[in-house]
């Protein structure tokens, strides 16, 4: 484990201690929630009751395989808590971009039906503006991908790559659309861009998480920090 990782555990491990028995829980997707859904599956050893509803395929089988029990929507419209990584967080509003890892529709989706959004991140994540250290990924269908992406750089001139998996071939999510990765560079008003975005035809999502985190825990050198929103 490197000293980064390090980081994200102590920061994922002080989210999984604010889970209390009975809580519905979303489990996020990345490197960071990975983490914490490590840290859930030893507590559910210990005696932890939780549902979970996983953001991705891949959460589902790592928090399946260690124990935890999985629900849906139907059983549980709202979730309690949900915990997630972020790509960058910026400071004071706690505005997000997200989707990297290739998710960001589904952790949208868990995000907006819990009542708590818990960040974790190491310090490397934080920014004074998104867009400053990473593209923001946006989810589109498959078809016509060529005219949406003409249609995204339209908007500012920002490069847009459609992002390729490691066998070459375009990325696939989970609901088997493309992910567009647009460098906007440092964006002013990043609800401006996220309504922009969702307008154009052929767009699923952004990885624009506007005003939905409530709190961060962010691990430094010197322990973890929690901030939260407009602090």
């Amino acid at each position: 484990m490197t000293d980064r990782d390090g980081l994200k555990r102590e920061a994922a491990l002080a989210a999984v201690a604010m889970v209390q028995d009975g809580m519905v829980v979303g489990l996020g997707t990345g490197s960071t929630a990975a983490f914490a859904i490590d840290g859930l599956i030893e507590r559910v050893g210990q005696g932890l009751r939780i549902v979970g509803i996983p953001t991705s395929e891949r959460s589902a089988r790592q928090a399946r395989d260690g124990g935890i029990e999985l629900t849906d929507f139907t059983r549980h419209p709202r979730l309690d808590l949900t915990i997630d990584g972020a790509d960058e967080i910026a400071r004071g509003t706690l505005h997000l971009v997200k989707g990297l890892g290739g998710a960001l529709l589904r952790e949208k989706i868990v995000a907006a039906a819990s009542d708590r959004l818990v960040i974790v991140a190491d310090e490397a994540k934080l920014v004074s503006r998104l867009g400053e250290t990473t593209p923001v990924p946006v989810e589109v269908v498959s078809f016509g991908w060529e005219t949406t992406s003409a249609r995204i750089k339209a908007l500012g001139g920002c490069q847009v790559t459609p992002r390729q998996g490691s066998d070459g071939q375009f990325f696939r999510t989970d609901g088997g659309n493309m992910i567009l990765d647009c460098g906007f560079g440092p964006i002013d008003d990043p609800q401006r861009l996220d309504v922009s975005l969702s307008a154009i035809i052929g767009v699923v999502e952004t990885g624009l998480f506007i005003g939905m985190a409530n709190i961060a825990l962010v691990a430094a050198a010197d322990g973890v920090v929690r901030l939260k929103r407009g602090a």
